[in-house]
């Protein structure tokens, strides 16, 4: 609903928002820096009329602004507070369920940023801490100053590099995994089949694996798992969360526009693969299948769950 993927209205968020809700779900994930703060506002209108039902996940980490000169990553631990502060009141609550770093700061120490977060915790303000892409050293030094509930890195078929530590670490420290983009932004579906289906000035232009030969070389990837899609009866979609979802350690969190998307996403959740199907979608998609990196250069480098 931040519009990277091309423009959605108000109107659909906010039907698509309660849709999930009244399917029982809780937990909505959002950021400040997402639409620079109006998806914050989106959630906050519909959780000032169903609060009790309604666990939300908000992130701070980038400044934002309507030039490159505004933007950019400050975990600075002195406009922590300032930052939750300002969620609040685009939330319209008084306290944040689960409250992330959404990138590690180099030019801070994650405990110092962590430690500054910790005081969000002792005033109320936030329940739970969690850490977005962050590798086991980083993880280390966040608990050594405060627990951390959640971990959050991006999880799929294309993006699997989560299961070479992270999801192990996290079920072995009790911490919760949740997995962002188990669509691969929308590639998965199986309905995007040209780059030039992706609208100007959608983001994923920029993304290498939306690109060039990637983008082909990719494609003949998600036709396979359509093709063992159909074979199940089920649509690409489905097939890619009932994957993420096929042991208890993922959750998965699945972007969508509208409430149809979200009634598909729900239907997944019912289906239970079976070791044959998982073991031919997993060859369909191995780990170092997909071509093409996940964010352009700049981005990557704030990726510590992709490199350590």
């Amino acid at each position: 609903m931040s519009g990277c993927y091309g423009p959605v209205s108000d109107a659909d968020s906010l039907r698509t928002i309660n849709a999930f809700l009244d399917l029982g779900h809780s937990y909505i994930d959002t950021a400040d820096l997402y639409a620079d703060g109006r998806c914050e506002e989106l959630v906050g209108q519909v959780a000032k009329v169903r609060r009790a039902q309604v666990e939300v996940g908000t992130k701070f980490g980038f400044i934002f602004g309507p030039t490159a000169a505004t933007r950019g990553l400050n975990a600075d631990p002195a406009r922590v507070e300032s930052a939750c502060d300002a969620s609040l009141r685009r939330l319209g609550m008084d306290c944040i369920d689960v409250y992330y770093l959404h990138r590690v700061d180099p030019n801070f120490p994650v405990s110092d940023t962590v430690g500054a977060m910790s005081r969000l915790v002792e005033r109320g303000k936030v329940r739970e801490l969690g850490l977005c892409e962050v590798g086991p050293a980083t993880l280390d030094e966040a608990v050594a100053v405060h627990p951390i509930s959640v971990v959050q890195t991006e999880y799929s078929l294309w993006s699997r590099e989560p299961e070479t530590n992270m999801l192990s670490i996290c079920a072995q420290r009790g911490i919760r995994f949740y997995g962002y983009a188990p669509l691969g932004r929308g590639f998965l579906t199986g309905q995007i089949r040209s780059p030039d289906d992706i609208p100007v000035g959608d983001q994923r232009r920029e993304y290498p694996r939306f690109k060039g030969q990637n983008f082909y070389r990719n494609l003949l990837l998600v036709d396979e798992v359509r093709r063992l899609a159909q074979c199940r009866g089920v649509s690409a979609t489905q097939l890619a969360i009932a994957w993420a979802i096929r042991h208890s350690l993922v959750t998965p969190i699945v972007g969508a526009t509208t409430p149809q998307q979200v009634e598909e996403a729900d239907q997944a959740m019912a289906i239970e693969l079976e070791e044959g199907e998982l073991a031919a979608i997993e060859a369909a998609f191995p780990l170092t299948s997909v071509a093409g990196q996940r964010y352009p250069d700049a981005a990557m480098h704030r990726l510590e769950a992709s490199s350590r």
